[in-house]
């Protein structure tokens, strides 16, 4: 039996289907590679490239393979885009997966882990969040990832697919081998290092006056192998009969804007420079993750909770792979 990967190729995905492969899983990709890297995956197993929402490549997979359960990461992640440009990001992030999903329940796949956010929560009311906050997301990418929760919810009561929903926080770092290589890039941690590096003149903190202690958005920083691992313990929990679930998945400490930067100085022992823009549309001011759930039902801790790990990894990647995966290396 194998397990379907939906964007094996981009950033948590490679890293979790390493990780499934170290554990004896047999693997089959889904990606568009839109936003992935082929490179990014070992050269030995089967990939399709394609839409998750192109009913006749699921169908042709699932024939060619034996599919026992799906790991769904394929989407578009980018907050700011999504607030301008909201029918793609629905497009391709609800639409595409509504037919992926119709086309497993078809050829009676079971068992689905799904790549959720915690953007379905929106402004925190409360912190830190657990899984009953109240869901009122702030931006489309948000709102997507929510409609799916509801889509899954609403099928296992007529169809039986059981899920777990794991809603990340802010997923950063890097294996050995694997990193995080957008274009283009959004996300702190990677932006901060290339400032380090000398790749960009400066790292810009999109506002500084939010009701948080120095006044820069708040988030929780999990390392990238702990999510992977929080992939693998969800599909054995859905192999031993588990129900269906939504899990935060999150250290449960905060770090602003400026802490990460000063952290990422204290890593890479570079000076680092800082430009105030405007706020960005759609970023709450605090979202810090309770993961209780996550400990109780999963099993799941984290092996790398510390910001400087966290950073210092990926700092570590970048620096042998500074080109990403455009650098020609044996994965």
């Amino acid at each position: 039996m194998a397990v379907l990967v939906t964007g094996g190729s981009g950033y948590i995905g490679s890293v979790t289907v390493e990780r499934l492969r170290a554990t004896g899983e047999d693997i089959v990709v889904v990606d568009d590679l839109f936003r992935g890297h082929r490179s990014a995956l070992p050269s030995n197993i089967p990939v399709y490239k394609g839409k998750i929402g192109d009913r006749n490549l699921i169908q042709r997979i699932l024939k060619e393979h034996s599919i026992e359960a799906c790991i769904h990461f394929a989407a578009l992640t980018y907050v700011g885009e999504s607030v301008k440009n909201p029918l793609m990001y629905h497009q391709n992030n609800t639409v595409q997966t509504l037919n992926l999903i119709e086309e497993l329940v078809r050829g009676k796949v079971e068992m689905m882990v799904f790549s959720s956010t915690a953007a379905t929560y929106g402004e925190p009311k409360y912190s830190p969040l657990d899984e009953i906050h109240p869901q009122n997301p702030e931006n489309p990418y948000g709102w997507g990832k929510l409609f799916v929760e509801k889509l899954l919810e609403s099928i296992q009561l007529s169809n039986g697919l059981r899920y777990v929903g794991l809603r990340y926080f802010n997923a950063a770092g890097a294996s050995e081998k694997r990193g995080e290589d957008h274009t283009p890039e959004s996300h702190l941690i990677p932006n901060v290092l290339f400032a380090a590096m000398g790749r960009r003149p400066h790292i810009s903190v999109f506002g500084d006056n939010y009701n948080t202690p120095d006044g820069t958005p708040v988030r929780d920083y999990v390392h990238v192998m702990d999510l992977a691992e929080a992939h693998i313990l969800a599909l054995n929990y859905l192999r031993n009969d588990g129900a269906s679930e939504f899990v935060n998945l999150g250290n449960g400490k905060g770090y602003s804007v400026y802490e990460v930067i000063e952290t990422a100085k204290s890593v890479t022992k570079r000076k680092i420079s800082v430009k105030v823009e405007p706020p960005r549309a759609g970023d709450p001011s605090f979202l810090v993750a309770n993961a209780a759930k996550a400990k109780k039902l999963l099993g799941w801790k984290t092996e790398f909770g510390e910001l400087e790990q966290i950073v210092g990894s990926a700092w570590a990647w970048h620096n042998k792979y500074p080109n990403g995966y455009r650098d020609n290396y044996d994965i």
